[in-house]
Formats: structure tokens, sequence, C-alpha cells
């Protein structure tokens, strides 16, 4: 939850190591970090890894934090899971005292969500306006779109996705939060935006959280700027095989 603040245990650190070595030849242009402690620092250490944006600024969002569990917090699943059954529901829907809803989660999400694209419409306008017409001077796609998930997804899947090889990103975002949150952000990609899911993907796969680190890899596109109607990929989800 979000009232125990808690820094990474030796185990959580060894993971946020591991995630930085997998992401290690990713280019990001924008990182985002809930502002709770452990994701801070899987954040910071992940870019520690990178070998093209050790320096680039984390920024933290509040809307990126855990599901807030009120009376919950601070006490093991198993008590999460004994209120749930003594008010006749189920986890993860059941709300306890002080906490926050499903709905309020991926209202955040949503918010969040909807900042992100701005921020990618604003960083195309910026380039044209710079030189009017979308420019790529940045480097070329090779250094921009080297994803580490060849035993993941097909390569016709990926450049069906991003329009081909030569597609340079707009924006490149890394987002750090946790996993709860995460899978209330992900049901919203796809209940509300048609997300489109991995052929081989179960629904259990769908529905479960990630494991510490894992990673998921969505491709947003925003035809002509338009914000009401992303059209949103998904390459993987939850990946731990670097674990």
């Amino acid at each position: 939850g979000q009232g125990v603040d808690e820094p990474l245990s030796a185990t959580g650190f060894r993971q946020a190591d591991a995630a930085g070595l997998f992401l290690s030849n990713v280019k990001f242009t924008h990182v985002f970090s809930s502002d709770l402690l452990r994701a801070k620092q899987t954040a910071a250490t992940i870019l520690g890894k990178n070998k093209f944006c050790k320096d680039l600024e984390i920024k933290y969002d509040a809307r990126l934090r855990e599901r807030k569990y009120g009376v919950a917090e601070g006490r093991p699943l198993t008590d999460l899971k004994a209120m749930a059954k003594a008010a006749g529901e189920q986890c993860p829907s059941f709300t306890p005292s002080g906490g926050e809803t499903l709905d309020e989660v991926r209202e955040r999400a949503r918010d969040f969500f909807e900042f992100l694209c701005r921020l990618a419409v604003e960083l195309e306008q910026k380039e044209q306006d710079m030189h009017g017409a979308p420019s790529r001077s940045s480097g070329t796609s090779e250094e921009q779109l080297v994803f580490p998930w060849t035993n993941h997804c097909s390569e016709a899947e990926l450049s069906s996705s991003n329009g081909g090889a030569s597609k340079i990103l707009d924006a490149n975002i890394l987002v750090v939060s946790h996993g709860a949150y995460m899978r209330n952000w992900i049901g919203y990609f796809v209940s509300d935006l048609n997300c489109t899911l991995p052929t081989n993907l179960t629904k259990s796969q769908l529905s479960s959280v990630s494991p510490n680190t894992g990673v998921s890899h969505f491709i947003i596109k925003l035809e002509n700027g338009n914000l009401l109607k992303p059209e949103i990929t998904c390459v993987c989800l939850n990946q731990d095989s670097h674990l």
C-alpha cells in the first residue's frame, strides 16, 4: 500500500539490478516513478545500468502510487483476505476501511495515461515547430528501438506495431509503479481502450499481478495527435526472464 514507505530489501535491489541490465540498451526519453521509496530506488537502479540515459531526470508522480489499503496496510495479505471474507467479498474487489476502490485507482491510472499522451503530442508539435516537419535526427532507429524481447514476441509483431523499422519514437517512456496499480492500469487499457494483446496471453496472465520488476511493453500510437483514440498494442506483459 501507500502508508508503509519501506525501502527495497536486498532481494529487491538484486531484482532492480537485473531489470536494469535487461533494459540497459533501451534509450528512454522520459522516466516517471511512483513517489514511494521502493519505486524510486527501483527507477534509480534501472537508470544506473543504462548505457544511454544514466543522467536522465526521474520525475516522481503520486498518481503512480500503489493502491491505498487503509486499515490493511502493513499487515499480511492473509489479513486482507480474512477481512474480505468477513465482509462476504473477495480480493481484489474488496476495499478495506480507509482504502481506495478499484475505480478510484483506475481513475488515477487514466489521468496519468492521458498526461503521457499529451506529453507525446506536445513533443511532436515542438519538433514540427522547430524543423518545419517531423525530424528524428537524435539517432537511428536501431539506437532507440533496442528492446530485449526477441524471445517473447515475433519480429512481425514489433515491426507492424511500431510502423516498421524506420519509425523513430517521439517518446520512449519508462514508468516504474506497483503491482496492484499496474494491474488496474492494464485493465483500463484492455476494457476501455481496446488494447491489442499478444495472441498467446491467457486470461489468468492478464489478471495476475506482475512479479517484482516484471516488465510490460506497450506501443501507443496517436494518429494525427488524436488524444481521444490512442491505438495501444501490448508487446509483452509482466515479463520476468531477467530474474
